[in-house]
């Protein structure tokens, strides 16, 4: 409970980039500019691996996967940081601020895991040629995707279990653009040792064994692909197992930037639009489209 001189905290006002006031215009222009890339990308992988027949493979299918969890995290942060920009700070209800914590965490960690099946994906499809397409089913490959999503849910749902049980009195200011662990966590007034372990326990779970798996099956098979995971995995294990210091909130909300609208830019150029099948399967999906249009023109001549 609040003491008699504390307020309890209802709402969680957002700073954004305090500093950077006179930039807004130019912030929220690239930002927006992003995230629109961000969404039109994915969302045409989504669209050509659901409709194109030959893309229905188990790379795709786990592309697909990832691009949804690049939108879905996106549009969890990205829409609330350029209300946040234009107003000069933006304001969350308690239980919002939590609930973006959650659904954050619950698309930004499933990468982890995603990413690490598609590096198997590709070190059986290049390594055991042969017996592809025996090991990786469709059976297996449903497996893993529901699999990776039920055990995010779990960590990140036990995580916010313990978060919603917390009193926040007094301080109601993040110097962030969105409801971040470390910065939520300092408002707290209750004992946060718990979910700190808890969550250093989760972070090591879901970065350090994926990211071994990766950097030992990418590096024998797609080593072009390690750029995104570097970049993905560097800055988000910087972020949040990294050592504490003066300036380490305020350097972290930059490092955010990197996984929070970089790296989903660069998934679909890195992974698909540089691929010949993706192409070619742009190429029949605009060619499909232009003759239904001038199957449409035909039929609808315009009146003179």
């Amino acid at each position: 409970m609040c003491e008699e001189n504390q307020t309890q905290v209802t709402q969680i006002r957002l700073l954004g980039f305090r500093g950077l006031h006179k930039y807004k215009p130019l912030l929220f222009i690239v930002f927006l500019l992003t995230y629109i890339f961000i969404l039109v990308g994915n969302l045409l992988i989504i669209l050509l691996v659901t409709t194109i027949d030959h893309l229905k493979t188990p790379m795709f299918y786990f592309l697909k996967n990832l691009s949804t969890a690049d939108v879905l995290l996106t549009t969890t942060i990205v829409p609330v940081m350029l209300d946040t920009i234009l107003v000069q700070g933006g304001i969350l209800p308690l239980w919002g601020c939590m609930m973006q914590l959650y659904v954050f965490s619950l698309f930004g960690f499933v990468q982890c895991f995603l990413i690490a099946v598609m590096s198997y994906d590709r070190y059986l499809a290049i390594c055991h040629p042969l017996r592809y397409s025996s090991l990786m089913g469709p059976d297996l490959c449903l497996q893993l995707v529901v699999g990776s999503w039920f055990l995010d849910c779990v960590l990140s749902s036990s995580e916010l279990f313990v978060i919603i049980h917390f009193h926040f009195c007094g301080l109601d200011s993040i110097d962030h653009f969105f409801c971040d662990f470390g910065p939520l966590m300092e408002l707290a007034t209750s004992d946060i040792f718990v979910v700190i372990l808890l969550d250093f326990v989760i972070s090591v779970f879901i970065m350090f064994f994926p990211f071994a798996f990766i950097i030992i099956t990418y590096f024998c098979t797609c080593s072009s692909h390690l750029t995104t995971v570097c970049i993905y995995y560097g800055t988000i294990m910087t972020v949040y197992i990294g050592q504490s210091g003066d300036n380490t909130s305020d350097v972290n909300k930059y490092r955010s930037l990197l996984y929070i609208m970089v790296t989903p830019l660069m998934n679909p150029i890195i992974y698909s639009l540089r691929n010949n099948e993706m192409k070619k399967a742009m190429q029949k999906l605009m060619r499909s489209g232009l003759s239904k249009w001038m199957e449409k023109m035909k039929h609808h001549p315009k009146v003179s």
